[in-house]
């Protein structure tokens, strides 16, 4: 499991001060400001982030170390991460998605399935995109507790009882 997990994306200028446009993808998306400082992927650069408002789709921000139009248009596709342990614990029954990521999946009989590719919404539920050996293209596992009864994050595999059909 990384230090580092994704809670955003700069989605480009937004006015002519510096200002971004901001998503978020944090269940509660206002709760992104309170991780601030936030960093780049690798963690070598820190943005403070401070929200000045909402717009479509998310929201208006200040990163620090951002001043001009010019420097918000450059940093458009910024993922920001947030440190693990400043995120809130979850409930025995919730995951973050980047540590499902590179789980092997079995059957309820102990044959592999495949390994978590990403992990996707629609609308309805969350899907588990699975990749391997045997599998033409992707299958989307619906993660939910029929199909996927078990997730082992310790062991780094989840037991799947997947729809009839589906393999």
């Amino acid at each position: 499991m990384s230090d580092l997990v994704c809670v955003g994306a700069v989605a480009g200028a937004f006015g002519v001060r510096g200002e971004v446009r901001l998503k978020s993808f944090c269940a509660i998306p206002e709760d992104i400001e309170s991780y601030s400082p936030l960093s780049n992927e690798d963690g070598t650069e820190s943005y403070p982030l401070v929200l000045t408002g909402s717009i479509k789709n998310g929201f208006a921000a200040r990163l620090g170390g951002v001043e001009t139009k010019e420097q918000a248009d450059a940093i458009k596709g910024l993922r920001l991460f947030a440190r693990r342990d400043q995120l809130p614990s979850l409930p025995d029954d919730e995951y973050y998605h980047t540590d499902l990521i590179g789980l092997e999946v079995f059957d309820t009989g102990g044959t592999v399935l495949g390994r978590v590719k990403s992990v996707q919404n629609h609308g309805a539920t969350d899907l588990l995109e699975l990749h391997g050996p045997g599998i033409k293209g992707t299958v989307l596992l619906p993660f939910t507790l029929a199909a996927v009864p078990t997730v082992d994050l310790k062991a780094g595999r989840i037991i799947a009882d997947p729809p009839e059909g589906l393999f």
